[in-house]
């Protein structure tokens, strides 16, 4: 099973597979936020169309969320190690597309590369973690470190592109990834140890086609219906293959003797709870970044690298809290961490409904860092739990299996947020307009404008004399959206921390101690941190 001895001794091993995944997995999530920010820089240069440059973003995640649970089983037949480094470079070769990229198209590509990349090292990551830390106490440290590399991706991804368009194009926002990823290549060669499934897996074609197929369409079919209409006919026929191609997965994976995701893992409420906890608040984590971006950008007219200061305040919040939740895990149940964790993140959720176009950067920090607090108190009991919830040998699976639901989310945050926005902010944007005296044709010029390309088409016009009053109602009607989607955002949390505390209650009798899988291969209704 192993067949790179690579370090001196265990704690050298360790150390080493910690350091990569931690590397692996900051160069997974590093363009979710760099790229993000710095979309109106890209479709200026390129000259890029709304509908385009939505899919700038789409194209990364998309293959990230597809293709996660096959990136496992690949790892698990031909060595996750291999498969880690073929991520690694899949994401340097995807920078370099998008680096040269002339044309929206070509950029798209790269994107793609990117994020098959990404697909690739985030089970394979925490694969390694699992292998090379049995002992699920110790392990909860080591996911603790890596889920902060994933934090730290998305907390220094606008400070980095900020600093880089203050001096030069967008494109060298890519440039980063490049050197990263092939130095940790070269570095992995040496210090990794391999490892596969100790049982025959097999590659699951029926599985992987079904699941690609089902995941695409139902993101291609919301992002789709919230920039246009759910009755276009584009639309209601991606998300029919998406509803078929889920039915066809289920039912590939009930007959086949190694399959891609085995079903019986949701036997185990733990992990049940931690993947519907997973999606939920990716939904919401991702989603909020992408509207509070707007936020800062749209409504308080600032600069990315204003901007990326002061989303930090999330992720650095959730970065300080990270680290010791890993080391309480073994005090405290995951049940009470991860519920009392979203119950926070609910209530900073809610609390920013209040704010408006000049509420002071002091006023939005504390309810930025508590949300951070609570982001951070969910994410590694989350991801151990799912982990230590079945056998050792299925640990990869998994893996994959919590990240594949949990990009899914992410996926459909800006989607199903983003719709939400547009239709609230473009119901009450004539109002507003009105309401600062802009009526007649310019009234309806401007409101044309929206509908047809965003607020953010307004705030671009030659508005003349009226240019404050517009930029003003822009505000208010993107304020309405804003309000509208962190309530949403808060239910859909509070949902999840109802999830938490009924699924992860440990039934009587259990033990704290990951129960044994079964003879026949089946895992176990493990709540080894369940509570």
């Amino acid at each position: 099973m192993n067949v790179t001895p690579s370090a001196s001794g265990p704690a050298d091993r360790r150390a080493a597979t910690l350091a990569m995944a931690c590397l692996g997995v900051f160069v997974a999530y590093l363009p979710v936020t760099t790229v993000s920010v710095s979309l109106p820089a890209i479709q200026a240069a390129l000259g890029a169309s709304t509908a385009q440059l939505s899919w700038v973003q789409d194209a990364f995640v998309l293959p990230m969320a597809a293709f996660i649970l096959t990136a496992g089983v690949f790892g698990e037949v031909h060595g996750r190690k291999k498969v880690f480094q073929a991520g690694l470079l899949s994401c340097a070769v995807g920078a370099a597309v998008a680096l040269t990229a002339p044309s929206i198209q070509l950029l798209w590509a790269g994107q793609a590369l990117a994020g098959l990349g990404a697909a690739a090292l985030l089970p394979t990551t925490l694969a390694l973690i699992s292998h090379a830390v049995p002992d699920h106490r110790e392990r909860g440290k080591f996911i603790g470190l890596w889920a902060t590399s994933l934090l730290l991706a998305l907390a220094v991804g606008p400070l980095i592109a900020g600093a880089i368009l203050e001096h030069a194009a967008w494109r060298w926002i890519y440039l980063l990834v490049i050197p990263v990823s092939l130095l940790a290549m070269v570095v992995a060669a040496r210090l990794l140890t391999d490892s596969r499934a100790p049982h025959g897996r097999r590659l699951d074609w029926p599985g992987q086609i079904t699941a690609a197929s089902a995941i695409t369409a139902l993101v291609y079919g919301v992002i789709e219906g919230g920039a246009g209409s759910f009755t276009d006919a584009r639309v209601l026929v991606a998300l029919f293959i998406a509803v078929a191609g889920a039915v066809a997965f289920v039912l590939a994976e009930r007959r086949s003797d190694s399959p891609m995701l085995d079903l019986t893992l949701f036997r185990s409420p733990a992990f049940t709870a931690t993947t519907l906890v997973a999606m939920i608040t990716f939904l919401a984590l991702i989603g909020f970044f992408f509207l509070l971006s707007l936020y800062f950008g749209l409504v308080q007219q600032l600069d990315t690298l204003q901007a990326g200061w002061r989303l930090l305040v999330v992720t650095g919040a959730a970065i300080i809290v990270g680290a010791p939740v890993g080391r309480l895990m073994h005090r405290v149940s995951a049940r009470i961490l991860i519920t009392a964790g979203l119950l926070v993140v609910s209530g900073a959720l809610l609390s920013l409904t209040t704010v408006d176009a000049d509420t002071s950067f002091a006023s939005i920090a504390w309810r930025l860092a508590l949300l951070g607090l609570g982001m951070g108190g969910v994410l590694t009991p989350m991801t151990v739990t799912a982990v230590a919830a079945v056998p050792p040998h299925l640990a990869g699976m998994a893996a994959a299996g919590n990240n594949a639901f949990r990009q899914v989310g992410a996926a459909l945050g800006p989607a199903v947020l983003g719709a939400l926005l547009t239709a609230r902010a473009l119901d009450t944007f004539p109002a507003h307009l009105a309401d600062a005296g802009i009526t007649g044709a310019a009234g309806q010029s401007m409101a044309e404008t929206a509908r047809a390309g965003g607020l953010g088409a307004v705030a671009q016009m030659n508005l003349g004399a009226g240019t404050g009053q517009a930029l003003g109602a822009v505000g208010d009607a993107f304020l309405d959206g804003l309000r509208l989607c962190l309530i949403v955002a808060a239910a859909l949390t509070l949902f999840a921390a109802l999830v938490s505390a009924i699924l992860l209650r440990r039934p009587r009798g259990t033990s704290t101690s990951t129960v044994t899988a079964s003879s026949s291969g089946e895992p176990a209704a493990a709540q080894a941190h369940a509570g």
